[in-house]
């Protein structure tokens, strides 16, 4: 009989990036790299687990950004020409090492990799990775959770509560229209969350949403069970918080799993590493040195004399670390429903993205773990939150606490000396957009295509990973750009639409460049 549950919860993001005015554009490396490393190799991972017959739950969100990006036929074949790419590298790294043996099997490794990646990506699904979430979720083996539409700072929005409930209700549609159903669930961006959020969640139909362990801990009045149970909100809206022994152990490069010498060092790359005019053709145009995914180096220590990466050393390591940690969460369990008298649930959250792209063997990890949940132990029971809730329908009510899982747990990381220029402008443009759905209501054709226009510059304006970028001060130019960018052709639009003049060339031309949300309606807003 089981002790208590353990919920596995992966945050798939990536800020909406696609430039179609140019050929090539460094800042969508970031979506093929982890299609590459991160998503397929989950892919992969849940397609071995069903075919040999294990009974898994995991729970993850898929932002809005990330799904119209994944959906998108331009990047799509951008995508298969950077995979490509990276095949012919593979090739001629084969060819390049082919007197030294420890790095010649990596070729073949990266080489296998690459076009394994590739036939799954365009003959089995269609080059439409959500084709692949979408089945397991309809096999019930995942559970895909929703986002704010652009992953937007919540806390920082609420001054005008009309663009928090747009950045709800545009993901809840968006949800249903690339899933099928409504999401029971959402991820708040940066696990932002503030009193009151709950009630418009409830608004859109959201059942439940995640958040950091000290939204739980200080919500009042106390909750019983700390983060070990969920709450209710006054609303009736459950909040999930952060179990942090569970999440340090797999997040902490010092103290967690990823840092161990024996896994692949993530900054030692050929892009780098070899000569440049034989990586030439695998970087950036203007002859930008960029990762190319191919490494060949461990960890080793804190040591710039790295070794070879010894692939299968990784992967019993990997394995290894997925029973440390199925012991651990056992243990944890037991104690805690010895206290508690009723069976814990272990909420554990990560970034997608740490897996495969970090941490190269996090996906191996978590198809381990998964596989000796299932067979070497009765003491934890996976789950789901909407499984666990119809399960536990009976939990404590009370009001979480205004918090985030950013540094320090509030809103530093996104409003400080770097990047609070921002709101100013972001608020004035939310009030105007109010404005705008509040005093069109029979509008004609062109004017009602630059008022969801509008919407849409307003809604990529308010992406927290502009903000964020700002703070840690890479590719921050990038970053202080987009917000600019969206910020003025909202504004454009906006004494166009007052003016009664729309300059439909312009219009055409930036539907092309910010085509995200193709069904919005101005009158969100509204």
């Amino acid at each position: 009989m089981f002790k208590g549950y353990l919920a596995l919860i992966l945050h798939a993001h990536l800020p909406y990036v696609r430039h179609p005015e140019y050929e090539e554009f460094l800042e969508e490396m970031w979506l093929y790299e982890a299609i590459t490393e991160t998503y397929i190799p989950f892919v992969s991972a849940f397609e071995k687990l069903v075919n040999e017959g294990v009974d898994f739950r995991v729970s993850m969100s898929i932002t809005p950004p990330l799904v119209s990006m994944l959906s998108d036929e331009l990047l799509q074949n951008r995508y298969l020409r950077h995979l490509d790419k990276l095949i012919e590298l593979a090739a001629k790294e084969i060819d390049r090492t082919r007197w030294e043996s420890q790095f010649n099997r990596l070729a073949h490794m990266y080489y296998d990799r690459f076009t394994d990646a590739r036939r799954l990506f365009e003959e089995t699904y269609g080059r439409n990775l959500i084709n692949a979430f979408k089945k397991f979720q309809q096999q019930g083996k995942l559970e895909i959770l929703t986002c704010a539409a652009t992953h937007g700072f919540l806390p920082c929005l609420n001054v005008n509560e009309s663009a928090v409930r747009a950045q709800i209700r545009v993901a809840v549609g968006h949800y249903e229209k690339h899933f099928g159903q409504p999401p029971a669930g959402i991820w708040l961006p940066e696990c932002g969350y503030y009193p009151g959020l709950d009630r418009i969640l409830k608004e859109a139909g959201i059942k439940y949403f995640v958040t950091e362990a000290h939204g739980i801990l200080h919500a009042s009045p106390r909750p019983k069970f700390g983060v070990f149970a969920p709450i209710f909100c006054p609303s009736g809206v459950a909040a999930f918080g952060r179990d942090m022994e569970s999440s340090k152990q797999v997040w902490s490069a010092v103290e967690g799993y990823p840092g161990d010498y024996n896994y692949r060092d993530f900054y030692r790359d050929v892009g780098f590493d070899l000569d440049f005019e034989y990586v030439r053709p695998y970087i950036q145009p203007d002859g930008i040195r960029v990762f190319t995914g191919v490494k060949y180096y461990k960890i080793t220590g804190k040591t710039d004399q790295k070794e070879p990466y010894d692939r299968d050393r990784a992967i019993e390591k990997a394995a290894e670390h997925a029973g440390n940690f199925m012991f651990n969460r056992e243990r944890q369990v037991e104690y805690l429903e010895s206290v508690m008298g009723r069976k814990p649930i272990l909420v554990a959250p990560y970034d997608a993205e740490l897996f495969g792209h970090w941490w190269f063997e996090g996906p191996d990890w978590l198809y381990y773990l998964l596989k000796k949940i299932h067979y070497d132990q009765k003491v934890v029971k996976l789950t789901t939150p909407s499984e666990y809730l119809r399960e536990n329908p009976t939990n404590q009510v009370t009001t979480p606490s205004m918090s985030s899982w950013g540094y320090k747990g509030y809103s530093e990381v996104w409003l400080e000396g770097s990047n609070d220029w921002i709101y100013r402008h972001l608020h004035k443009a939310a009030e105007r957009m109010t404005e705008l759905a509040r005093t069109n209501g029979n509008p004609n054709h062109l004017t009602q295509r630059a008022l969801n226009q509008a919407a849409r510059e307003l809604l990529l304006s308010q992406s927290s990973d502009w903000a964020f970028i700002m703070k840690v001060g890479a590719m921050d130019a990038y970053a202080r750009k987009r917000t600019v960018d969206h910020l003025l052709r909202f504004a454009r639009l906006y004494h166009e639409i007052k003016a009664g003049y729309i300059d439909e060339g312009h219009l055409s031309h930036i539907e092309s460049l910010d085509n995200i949300f193709p069904d919005i309606h101005y009158s969100l807003y509204s």
